[in-house]
Parts: structure tokens; sequence; C-alpha cells
């Protein structure tokens, strides 16, 4: 398994050791599958090939590292302005979502399994403070998935980086500014070095989800029962991910404030322009990727019907 984070990553990396550990112990050493660090195999993002080809059986990832293939993988890794776990979840289980991506995945000889969901991300470190929508204009910044298009269109000139290579880039001024994690993972990259103005909510992540990627040759050759224990041990790797991340991160807060950070939060008129970039965002990707509006629609109508049982069901 060829994982596009590295192991001793907090959550990111982790949780995938933890599918190895599991599989491992669930059945008495039956079905193994080996966490591979980034590049011990083929470099972190170009693991999808990997699999799709077979030259390695799986990878540990997020569907919205491979937006390149298809812009429609990034509405199963992360939405803006959208969903938190447990609904984003239970469309993904119940709501059409794991049948739209297999459909996409397919094309590729890839089966992918939900096998992870952390709590909601940072939306950024940043050197000067941010005051208004301007003081973005003209940024270099890493940025993941369709949030990424959303600061674009706030004069953002934004790109992908791999984890390990943010920080020199940081550091060396390559970029001004990067979102990566939640505060736990985010201390342990150390770009409060750097960067000492911490923004929220992350209104482009307010709940991630990674996958285990498959060849589908091997997946289709593997009995039902090695199927249904990897499919059982992905699901307690869920619940054990979004529990852990919800746990750590009011520690790292206070860690990160004295280390100098200043915590922030985005005012509403901030929120709002970035909300209406959205929107233009999704009419862009709908119109130009029939997967894309087919999964966008999907998920729209399953959030709508939704909020009819979470604006009685839970307090706000």
């Amino acid at each position: 398994m060829q994982s596009t984070y590295p192991s001793s990553l907090t959550q990111l990396g982790t949780l995938g050791k933890v599918i190895e550990e599991r599989l491992a112990k669930a059945s008495n050493g039956q079905v193994q599958i080996t966490f591979q660090e980034p590049g011990a195999i083929v470099p972190a993002l170009e693991a999808f090939d990997a699999v799709s080809s077979g030259a390695v059986q799986a990878a540990w990832s997020t569907p919205g590292y491979w937006t390149g293939k298809d812009s429609a993988l990034a509405l199963f890794a992360a939405v803006p302005f959208g969903p938190q776990a447990g609904e984003y979840y239970a469309w993904i289980r119940f709501g059409g979502g794991q049948e739209l991506l297999d459909e996409i995945y397919a094309n590729y000889n890839i089966k992918s399994l939900m096998c992870g969901v952390i709590a909601p991300e940072a939306s950024g470190w940043f050197r000067k403070e941010i005051k208004s929508v301007d003081d973005l204009k003209g940024l270099k910044m890493r940025f993941f998935g369709l949030g990424a298009k959303v600061m674009e269109k706030m004069g953002v000139s934004t790109q992908l980086l791999a984890g390990g290579d943010i920080f020199p880039a940081l550091e060396l001024g390559t970029i001004d500014a990067t979102e990566f994690s939640m505060p736990a993972i985010d201390l342990k990259l150390g770009f409060y070095q750097v960067a000492k103005h911490y923004y929220f909510p992350g209104w482009h992540q307010q709940s991630t989800l990674f996958e285990l990627m498959i060849n589908k040759d091997e997946w289709d050759a593997l009995s039902d029962d090695t199927r249904a224990l990897i499919e059982t041990v992905c699901e307690a790797n869920i619940a054990y991910g979004l529990a852990e991340g919800e746990a750590i991160q009011f520690a790292a807060l206070k860690e990160l404030q004295d280390k100098g950070v200043t915590i922030h939060t985005w005012p509403p008129e901030v929120l709002d322009a970035l909300r209406a970039a959205w929107g233009e965002v999704v009419a862009e990707e709908a119109a130009n990727n029939p997967n894309f509006a087919k999964a966008w629609e999907s998920l729209s109508a399953f959030r709508d019907n939704y909020k009819t049982w979470s604006e009685i069901g839970y307090l706000r």
C-alpha cells in the first residue's frame, strides 16, 4: 500500500498504519497490507497511476488528490461550505455517493473504499494578517481540492504540494501562505515557525474523507470474506479517526498559541465573498464535467433532504 502521507504524520499517516495493524490482527495474519512511505515505491502524487496499472496493489490517499483525472473526485474528499462528517459519510454510505464513486473509478481499474474521515481543518497560515478580501490578492498559496479554485477567484495563485514539500516552500518564500490540515497535524509540520497568523473556520474542508485504493483486478480476485474484512476495518477506521481528530485539537491550539501564533476567525464579509466564489466554481465545474454535475446533484439533493432532519433534530 503506497501511502501519500508519511506514517509519522498525525491522522493523515497514522490512520493508514491503523489499517495495516488492524487487518493483520483481525485476520490472525492471513490478510496483510504493507504500508509504504511516500516515495518508497512511487512519489506520493503518482500513486493513482500506480494502482490503476497494477504497479502497486493499493494506496492510502484522498480522492481530492486526483482531480486531474476527474474533477468530480473532489466532491468525494472535501466540499467547500460542505457537510460535516456525519452528514458527509451518510451520503457516501446510504445516499448514493459510493455508487457514483465506483462508476468513476471503474474507468481507471480502481476500487476505492472510504477508510477515514477527519474533523474540520483550518483555512490557512499567513505571514501577514488578512483583514479583507483585497489582502488575499496576489498571494501565492498551497491549497487543496475545490477550495483552490475558489481562492483563484479571490486573486490567489494556488498550487498543490504534498505535505512534506510545504514547509520548505513556505520557508524559502516560494509560497506566501498555505493550508494543509487541522491544528494537531499542522503543528507537527512546523508552519508556525514561518507564518504566525492562523485562520478559521476551514470553510473549504469541514470534513475530509480518505480512501483505501485497491487495483480493481486485485479487489475482484479477493474472496468474499476478505473483502468483507477490509470493508469492516475501514468502517472502524472512520469511527476511530473521527473520534481521535475531535479529541486532539484543543491541546494543539494551546501549544500553537504558546509558540506565538495568533488565531483568527474570518470576518463575515470574507466568508460571504468565498461562498459567492464557490457558487461560481460549482457552476463552471458542472458545465464542464458531466460526472461532476451528476455527483453534485446527488450530494445537493441529499443535503436538502437532510435539512428537514438536522434543523429539528440538533441544537443550534
